[in-house]
């Protein structure tokens, strides 16, 4: 059976946005619109980012951002994606992200920017290694407290993090092997998803941890050079 043509794409009208608040809800496992239709005709309509990703006609992942500042240059902050589960090894992440980076190209922004969960450990793996991104920032209890499937339950830590457009795509994952040795390894737990739900407190005991190791590392001055695919952060020398 031959894998499906996936197609991403900006879009405008009333019922993609209804589509694609729905596809945000059932991702994230909430009855609240994470994104609602008045806010995403606002943010396409005032030149933000709206798009979705298309598998066959039929939408299988969804994200949307706006113009930001990032070090005193415009830049894009994606403030959201979600993938279908039936599609979250398809390649749909990758080819948002590099829409996005067209996108942003296109319009003469140098940096994209956004935030993830530092315990979730595909993530992680994602963003710093696969894609190259650099880790600005920690920042604790972003959000506050959250109440949809995914998030419920635990701190909404974020790592907070920057894509420069000047930079080429890894063609490997940036793992940290590349380098000098690192100074530390982070690790994370192997499904902290999962572990909300089946053990909230050793989630918490994660959480302290993992936010007392990379806080003070990037406080003390070191960057984050990479990500491991037994999930561990790489720390290394001073930036």
């Amino acid at each position: 059976m031959s894998s499906p043509s996936i197609e991403v794409r900006s879009i405008s009208t009333r019922s993609d946005f209804d589509e694609h608040g729905a596809l945000m809800q059932a991702v994230w496992g909430t009855s609240t619109p994470l994104v609602n239709v008045e806010l995403l005709t606002a943010i396409s309509h005032s030149g933000g980012y709206v798009a979705a990703a298309f598998a066959d006609d039929r939408m299988v992942g969804a994200s949307v951002g706006f113009l930001a500042d990032h070090h005193g240059e415009p830049a894009l902050h994606s403030h959201i994606t979600g993938v279908v589960d039936s599609m979250r090894h398809a390649g749909i992440g990758r080819a948002i992200k590099l829409h996005q980076r067209a996108w942003a190209a296109e319009r003469g922004l140098r940096w994209i920017t956004w935030t993830f969960d530092p315990l979730v450990r595909r993530n992680a793996w994602f963003n710093l290694a696969v894609l190259g991104a650099r880790a600005e920032a920690y920042l604790p209890s972003f959000y506050g407290s959250m109440t949809d499937a995914i998030n419920a339950g635990d701190e909404s830590d974020r790592l907070y993090v920057c894509w420069d457009l000047a930079d080429e795509v890894p063609s490997t994952p940036r793992d940290g092997s590349a380098g000098p040795d690192p100074i530390e390894l982070v690790p994370t737990p192997e499904d902290a998803v999962d572990l909300r739900r089946s053990d909230p407190a050793a989630v918490a005991t994660w959480r302290r941890s993992t936010r007392r190791a990379l806080v003070g590392a990037l406080d003390a001055g070191h960057s984050i050079v990479g990500f491991t695919r037994d999930g561990n952060y790489v720390i290394g020398s001073a930036r």
